[in-house]
């Protein structure tokens, strides 16, 4: 639940100490302050859920307290209770931000009705803000599958999917590890649940420990209010953490105890949050071979190694070449309002006969790129834009030239470190469709490293 402790707030000890064991008695932690400063002073140095609040207290009353929460701790639901309810009393509350108003004396029945509807609110809040600061872009989610492999994974995936287990989906980059994830989640007990994910290439340690758990407000430079993280976001439904394989030893060893014990504290906080979340992790690293290498716990790959999925690159499945195109084509002429082109023979051997050394991502993109730009209703071999790579003569010189050779070593010489670097790793990017994660990978780089030398190379004017 995204609600466990409430904080009741009364001056009538009597009144205080029932309404704190009702709290109780519902499964939630209640703790309890006598008057609106106790309440504040509280809420600045605990972790609080919920504000449960008398109208009637000396000096600041409920609506103060209402009001003064929600300018210092807009996130934090309150509520209102009172045996001096008045239609007026409740028409200021809810426009203060309260979540509801009760009127004494408040059963526990009652109570937990109301907690409900306010956790589920508190939920549905969190997830839409969430939602909104996600990039949701507009390509189709359906799975396609006509080879053996992916049949059998796809048969696979919907018997893992049935159970609660922790899934590691494995393969290269562009494959489709994501939508895997995506489809794992849809046919799982929890489909009504959120389905939340992290990049963990893109963010720095810090950035992700907070995205992941959360942090109070104060913790670091910078926090200025309580940020709820993904964990508990996903309380509930699937969390999917892309990448697993570039997080930091430390955090490594904190995601292990979330796996273990289903708890974990906000990033500044001390207190113990629990959640219900099914975990599934993607990687395109070796992780056994990482664990070999001391950069990857090995308790943690074998919690996440409890039910894995390998994903096969597209070049071993030319049967899924030709209905993943059609799929893209059909879904981006509908997007734009135009008829589905159909694709010419010499169109079919050449998307066939391609390497695709980024996968289905990078099959989406030239699809994609030759409906915008089609101009009739057949989509011929021309219209097919592919990377540096497509040329078959400059394929074969490169396949033929080997790093120590000798031609390569006469072009290198004399050149700064800093431009051949700078080269290598723009090539390896045009390589891989523009994957920085990918790129990375192959240059023996982390994925931000690659990332921080980008955003260099463009403030000096060195790339666009």
């Amino acid at each position: 639940m995204s609600i466990q402790r409430i904080l009741v707030v009364d001056d009538d000890s009597l009144s205080r100490e029932f309404l704190a064991e009702a709290v109780s008695s519902l499964g939630y932690q209640a703790t309890s302050a006598a008057n609106a400063q106790e309440a504040l002073q509280r809420v600045a140095s605990e972790h609080i859920d919920l504000v449960l609040t008398d109208l009637r207290m000396p000096g600041m009353d409920g609506i103060g307290l209402i009001d003064a929460l929600r300018k210092d701790h807009p996130e934090l639901p309150t509520m209102l209770v009172t045996a001096h309810g008045s239609v007026e009393a409740a028409v200021q509350a809810m426009r203060l931000g309260a979540a509801d108003f009760l009127i004494k004396p408040v059963s526990p029945d009652t109570l937990g009705v109301v907690l409900e509807r306010v956790d589920r609110t508190t939920r549905l809040v969190r997830e839409n803000q969430y939602l909104r600061a996600e990039v949701v872009g507009g390509a189709p989610s359906s799975m396609i599958a006509e080879s053996p492999a992916m049949l059998d994974m796809l048969r696979c995936a919907s018997r893992i999917a049935r159970s609660k287990g922790t899934v590691l989906i494995t393969g290269e980059s562009g494959t489709g590890k994501e939508r895997v994830a995506h489809y794992i989640h849809q046919n799982s007990s929890c489909a009504n649940g959120p389905f939340i994910r992290v990049n963990c290439a893109a963010l720095s340690e810090q950035l992700l420990e907070s995205e992941l758990f959360g942090h109070e407000k104060g913790a670091f430079t910078g926090a200025h209010k309580t940020h709820v993280g993904r964990f508990e976001l996903a309380d509930e439904g699937t969390i999917l953490l892309d990448e697993i394989g570039e997080i930091s030893p430390r955090l490594q060893a904190k995601l292990l105890r979330v796996l273990q014990e289903e708890e974990f504290e906000r990033v500044g906080g001390n207190t113990t949050l629990k959640v219900s979340v099914r975990v599934v992790a993607t990687t395109n690293r070796d992780l056994a071979r990482e664990v070999e290498q001391g950069r990857f716990r090995e308790d943690l790959y074998y919690r996440l190694h409890v039910l894995p999925i390998h994903l096969a690159p597209l070049r071993e499945r030319p049967e899924d070449i030709m209905p993943l195109a059609s799929h893209f084509a059909a879904h981006y002429a509908a997007d734009q309002g135009t008829p589905t082109p159909v694709f010419t023979a010499a169109a079919c051997t050449a998307l066939e006969q391609r390497d695709w050394g980024g996968n289905v991502r990078e099959l989406e993109n030239v699809v994609q790129r030759a409906v915008v730009l089609l101009q009739g209703e057949q989509l011929d071999i021309d219209d097919l834009i592919f990377g540096p790579s497509t040329a078959s003569h400059a394929a074969h010189a490169l396949d033929e030239l080997t790093i120590e050779d000798p031609l390569l070593a006469e072009v290198l010489a004399n050149n700064r470190i800093s431009d051949i670097e700078r080269i290598a790793i723009l090539a390896t990017l045009d390589s891989t469709g523009g994957n920085k994660t990918e790129a990375a990978r192959r240059l023996g780089l982390t994925a931000r490293t690659l990332s921080n030398k980008l955003k260099i190379w463009r403030a000096t004017g060195q790339v666009a």
